[in-house]
């Protein structure tokens, strides 16, 4: 797989978020990619900053919708699969953190929705966004075998083997990270050992750019089954970052060749499932 991951920033125009967007997809293809990545919330600014921005509730788009029906029209044109990102309204009234993931034929293949929902300073996440519902699937497209962690749920290991269960070859990390928001080297040593211990690639595409209250960093950048980061962007600006995957390498790695065949599923949901912990 050669995989494409668009950094890049949001403006106050979502249209023109939306065909820079349809632009990176154009680059990506012309550079020989079969897949393309995206940063979380990519046509909008981002609104969670703000506790009960006014203007968030017309970001709020259905899939299928305008957006995402753009955005597979172009999958389609280019043969190109695509993991987007965007805040999706359903006939439920609610609202949820969400990447649509289109085959190279255009074909939506299902809906990956944000299952941890934070709220702390400049991420007020709980008053926007629902948990999803969609467990943790993992899409086989043409390019391979992809599972979605939206930004928060990487923090979750049980959620990040999930993936690694089900059969991902790589889980693409949709993420708007702040500068400095957590001490250095942090994100990269996260999924490292996360893409490490389940034996996949791991490709965390960022926003970049200075908003309202947080400058995202961007330095997107992918890691191997080995733990090992291959491809990073630049810090503070656009980038598309490209770079060929040997997915071959999930199988015959530390954890699908070590750790797996050792492991005890018939002991963890008695260890899980009482935690000592509590956050009252």
């Amino acid at each position: 797989m050669r995989l494409a991951l668009a950094q890049q920033a949001a403006s106050p125009d979502r249209n023109f978020n939306l065909q820079r967007a349809l632009g990176a997809m154009d680059r990506a293809k012309a550079a020989g990619a079969d897949a393309i990545a995206f940063p979380e919330l990519v046509v909008d600014l981002f609104f969670p900053q703000r506790p009960d921005d006014p203007t968030a509730a017309d970001c709020a788009e259905p899939i299928p919708g305008p957006t995402a029906d753009a955005i597979a029209a172009r999958a389609r044109d280019l043969s190109l699969v695509t993991v987007f990102n965007m805040y999706e309204s359903d006939d439920q009234g609610r609202r949820f953190d969400s990447s649509p993931v289109f085959d190279a034929d255009g074909t939506l293949l299902g809906v990956t929705r944000m299952v941890h929902i934070t709220d702390y300073a400049c991420f007020h996440e709980q008053q926007y966004y629902h948990p999803g519902d969609r467990g943790a699937p993992v899409y086989q497209t043409q390019a391979g075998a992809i599972g979605v962690a939206i930004c928060y749920d990487r923090h979750y290991p049980e959620y990040m083997r999930a993936l690694g269960v089900a059969g991902a070859e790589l889980v693409v990390i949709p993420q708007a990270g702040a500068l400095d928001e957590w001490p250095e080297g942090l994100y990269e040593a996260e999924v490292r050992t996360a893409a490490f211990q389940n034996g996949y690639f791991a490709a965390l595409c960022n926003r970049v750019g200075a908003e309202d209250r947080l400058t995202f960093a961007g330095e997107s950048f992918i890691v191997n089954p080995h733990g090992q980061i291959v491809a990073q962007g630049k810090q503070l600006a656009e980038d598309l970052i490209v770079t060929d995957l040997d997915l071959g390498q999930c199988a015959t790695s530390p954890a699908r060749t070590l750790f797996w065949r050792d492991r005890r599923p018939d002991l963890y949901p008695d260890w899980l499932g009482n935690p000592v912990f509590s956050s009252e």
